[in-house]
């Protein structure tokens, strides 16, 4: 049991579960028995035996208003979001959620109960011992936490904490006026002219994987998808980020490589000890001899090594003149904005979301494509029409032009986007009284945004929010940038606001490049069902078993 009890109702409820005042409370009134009233007491260790049992009833009172006052009076009777609606069922939302944990993609309860659940925007999700939470369903209650209040809101501090040993105290982390800064600075390593100056690299890479992939392809071998997205998104970021060639499509040893695959390869064992570091007793689970506690300690300790030295062999080189890149990393350095643990924390930071997003959702778009061989087809023909020769690697043409203007590539990659949020749920709580939708919101109260419930919608999307169609991507032959949503804020799978992902028109440059060197070399379909393929992962989502396809090389 804590020192205070994160169930309490506000100031006066934390002073109620505050249990060093309880202890103290129950000393004095041992001190008073003893001196007033000893002949009621026995003998020897009277103050024990009093402080003993006066203790008991503070502890009694305790349980007493837990169970009484936060279980059943409080969240009906006096909780300002008790009004808010509730699913209709008929156990407990968490149940629910608990049950589908390991068979239904993440996110698939929130979105039953969004699109089923009469609402204005905000559900509330009842659970035991006043541990509710709500559900922003609508753009504008999803408006009111991402933008007008973003900073009433931050990441749970048990999520920050596991989080924080894989990513650092970078931009994904950080909160408050810090993060403010150190976007602010970040910001210029993301701007529109560096992405367009970067399209000829990930178009190599590109190219690069398809040169790898032929060979396995000629040998009549299936391939898993997923593992060599990553190594081939790992090297893009590699360069981009670091101006370092990594070549985990050549060295499946890297340290690097191996270090992210332990990490990040999905498991039942995973998600429950997320679960468990994230809302449970994080420093009694890490006390346990586990063997995950063992591999996350380890491999973030290895991690973070690279990156320190990474960040060494990069300040020397920029010293000595003999660095020339323009990547994140030595715009941060020449910033001289950031210290040493800083840049290891960004970097850190740039090394995980950068490749593991792109590399989880290109292998989503190819899995999307083996089920519409039709999409596939028309991108093929929108790809070889543009780029005719298939441009070598010091190709002189525009990529950034050309492959921004195809219409059904960019449908295919803004509607996978969509269908497969690489992170499909994330939290808030709210760290002072605030507002959603013009109800007063208490501190500590937990938000569920889920971009796999509102991307999927139908009440914003209509009836055909769950099928996979480029062209609501498409109008009068060219791309556009809403998919027919009314509000930016139906597709949340990059977020809005000042939380939203700074990187995200680097994602979609290197999923373009990804997907027409891709398309332009293979014709591919699945190995397994449609049915076996089942999203699953700890933070973000990828096949459980991994993707299998076959590929027919093309001329």
């Amino acid at each position: 049991m804590a020192s205070t009890l994160s169930l309490s109702d506000g100031r006066y409820g934390s002073r109620i579960l505050h249990i060093p005042s309880h202890i103290l409370a129950a000393a004095i009134e041992a001190l008073f028995l003893t001196n007033v009233f000893p002949e009621r007491l026995p003998a020897q260790n009277a103050f024990l035996w009093a402080f003993m049992r006066t203790f008991a009833l503070h502890f009694a009172f305790i349980l007493s208003y837990i169970v009484f006052y936060l279980g059943l009076i409080y969240p009906y009777f006096v909780s300002p979001i008790r009004h808010f609606p509730t699913p209709s069922a008929s156990t407990s939302p968490l149940a629910r959620i608990s049950r589908g944990m390991f068979t239904l993609p993440p996110g698939t309860r929130f979105w039953e109960w969004s699109k089923d659940t009469d609402n204005d925007g905000v559900l509330l999700l009842r659970s035991p011992l006043h541990r509710n939470r709500l559900l922003l369903t609508s753009p504008r209650a999803l408006a009111d936490v991402l933008l007008h209040n973003s900073y009433d809101f931050e990441k749970p501090k048990g999520v920050r904490s596991f989080l924080r040993s894989v990513l650092g105290d970078g931009l994904i982390i950080i909160e408050g006026e810090e993060h403010k800064f150190q976007r602010r600075h970040v910001m210029p390593a993301f701007s529109f002219r560096h992405i367009k100056e970067l399209y000829p690299m990930m178009w190599r890479k590109s190219l690069a994987l398809t040169e790898r992939l032929n060979f396995e392809a000629i040998e009549g071998k299936t391939i898993e998808m997923y593992s060599w997205a990553s190594k081939v998104t790992l090297d893009i970021i590699g360069i981009a980020g670091l101006g370092r060639e990594i070549n985990a499509l050549q060295n499946s040893d890297d340290e690097l490589v191996r270090c992210y695959e332990e990490l990040l390869e999905p498991s039942p064992q995973k998600l429950v000890f997320f679960v468990a570091q994230a809302y449970g007793p994080a420093k009694l689970v890490k006390m346990l001899p586990l063997r995950l506690n063992r591999v996350f300690s380890e491999t973030t300790s290895t991690l973070r090594s690279i990156c320190g030295r990474l960040v060494r062999e990069k300040r020397e080189a920029i010293k000595t003149n003999a660095d020339d890149h323009f990547d994140i990393l030595s715009i941060l350095i020449k910033s001289n904005d950031f210290s040493d643990d800083a840049l290891v924390d960004q970097l850190l930071t740039f090394l995980a979301a950068g490749h593991e997003t792109t590399s989880s959702t290109f292998t989503w778009l190819t899995f999307l494509l083996a089920l519409h061989p039709n999409v596939q087809s028309r991108v093929r023909e929108e790809v070889r029409q543009a780029l005719p020769g298939r441009p070598a690697k010091d190709t002189d043409v525009d990529l950034s032009a050309v492959l921004e203007s195809l219409p059904y590539l960019n449908g295919a990659c803004n509607e996978t986007l969509r269908l497969y949020p690489t992170v499909p749920i994330t939290v808030r709580t709210s760290v002072r009284e605030t507002r959603i939708l013009d109800r007063p919101i208490p501190s500590g109260t937990n938000v569920i945004i889920c971009p796999w419930a509102v991307n999927r919608n139908p009440k914003l999307w209509g009836p055909d929010a769950g099928e996979f169609k480029p062209e609501r991507w498409i109008d009068d032959g060219k791309p556009n940038n809403s998919g027919g949503a009314d509000s930016n804020y139906s597709n949340l799978t990059f977020l809005h606001g000042p939380r939203s992902c700074i990187g995200q028109n680097f994602a979609k440059a290197e999923l373009r490049c990804l997907l027409a060197a891709f398309v332009g070399a293979f014709e591919w379909t699945m190995i397994d069902e449609e049915k076996d393929i089942i999203p699953a992962g700890v933070v973000t989502i990828k096949p459980r078993n991994g993707l299998h396809l076959r590929l027919r090389p093309l001329p």
